[in-house]
């Protein structure tokens, strides 16, 4: 259990307070937290429609020179519904593929999860190794990105194509010395056209919408799969990534940093550094969490504190040391997916510090 409020809890590693004031700016309570559950977005919700050419009718010819430009506009109409039949193909086989990968990568992350629900060791070589295979699918998934984003920029130049022949269609009605029949088979002509360009357009919109929803699916998923790589390092299961919240506009930082909050302001976080090997991702992981449910548009600030007792060369190892551990803490939380420009960075000592400490605040 973590507490949020008057209490705090340690272990010879870890002593992280989640005594600091409560972030939606209330009296502190005691809150105690539920066992975190792995998020389950769900393969990306691509379009379903199959975008078939309406086909061309024949027509006789006429003799008139009306009659063979009907007859040269026929043929550009059977090779622009051939390309519209190509990139419906293409279309098709990427989102089959886009689904094939999402669905393996989602069965790989659902395995990992199950596992590091009920807790596994650190570095699992098992879970690293599926982590590859998740990793490898969701690449396949962007792959698929790149070729749904080749294949709209062809699909727009395709709509072109089909506006400007539907408007030397209808310029056709305008020609001298044309045949009643000329005009018959002009006529639907024109309504074969008119088809293929609705279905041109219907294949780019729905093509566009498929690219920024796998485009949004995939930053999402990057950034859980790197939640997970932090949760497989320890063996057990952090939560979503940060990144995956909506934020506000945060607060700006502290007039001269934010050193001078230590002693005087009760810290979110406290992370004593008592030995190299300090896990403190879990802890460190809910408590932002939990800040960031209360108020989206928190931003924090992390404090190196050394002890500034001894010698000044003693002091100076220290303060580097404490430099070093808070930005490994700052690496945590950006791995976690809370975006750089939300936390800032600064140092101080503090006399009654008996060894390097990293605090965070909630600003």
């Amino acid at each position: 259990m973590l507490i949020i409020g008057g209490c705090s809890f340690g272990d010879d590693a870890l002593w992280p307070s989640l005594t600091g004031e409560d972030p939606s700016g209330s009296a502190p309570t005691a809150v105690a937290t539920a066992p975190v559950e792995a998020p389950d977005t769900g393969p990306p919700l691509l379009g379903q429609t199959n975008f078939e050419a309406p086909g061309v009718t024949p027509g006789q010819p006429t003799g008139t020179l009306v009659g063979q430009k009907v007859e040269e506009l026929r043929a550009d109409l059977a090779r622009l519904q051939g390309q519209l039949s190509g990139q419906n193909n293409r279309l098709q086989s990427q989102r089959n593929t886009a689904r094939d990968s999402a669905n393996a990568y989602h069965q790989l992350i659902g395995q990992i999860n199950a596992r590091l629900q009920v807790g596994s060791t650190p570095g699992n070589p098992q879970l690293v190794a599926q982590w590859n295979q998740a990793q490898g699918e969701l690449v396949r998934v962007g792959e698929s990105i790149s070729e749904l984003n080749a294949l709209a920029t062809e699909s727009a130049s395709t709509s072109a194509l089909a506006a400007f022949l539907l408007d030397s269609t209808r310029a056709t009605f305008g020609l001298y010395g044309a045949l009643e029949e000329d005009h018959r088979q002009l006529a639907i002509l024109e309504d074969e056209v008119n088809k293929t360009v609705v279905i041109i357009d219907r294949l780019l919109n729905e093509l566009t919408q498929d690219v920024a929803r796998s485009q949004n699916y995939y930053s999402t998923e990057r950034s859980n799969l790197t939640a997970l790589a932090i949760a497989i390092d320890n063996g057990e299961f952090l939560g979503g990534s940060l990144a995956n919240r909506a934020y506000g506009i945060p607060p700006p930082p502290i007039p001269g940093g934010a050193a001078g909050l230590v002693g005087r302001t009760a810290p979110l976080v406290v992370i004593r550094f008592e030995r190299a090997d300090v896990n403190y991702d879990q802890a460190l992981f809910t408590a932002v969490s939990q800040a960031l449910e209360r108020r989206p548009n928190a931003a924090f600030d992390l404090v190196a504190v050394a002890p500034g007792l001894g010698s000044p060369s003693q002091v100076a190892l220290a303060t580097n040391k404490s430099r070093r551990d808070a930005e490994g803490v700052l690496r945590s939380l950006t791995s976690m997916g809370l975006p750089a420009d939300r936390v800032s960075l600064s140092a101080t000592t503090n006399p009654n510090a008996q060894i390097s400490e990293v605090h965070l605040y909630v600003r």
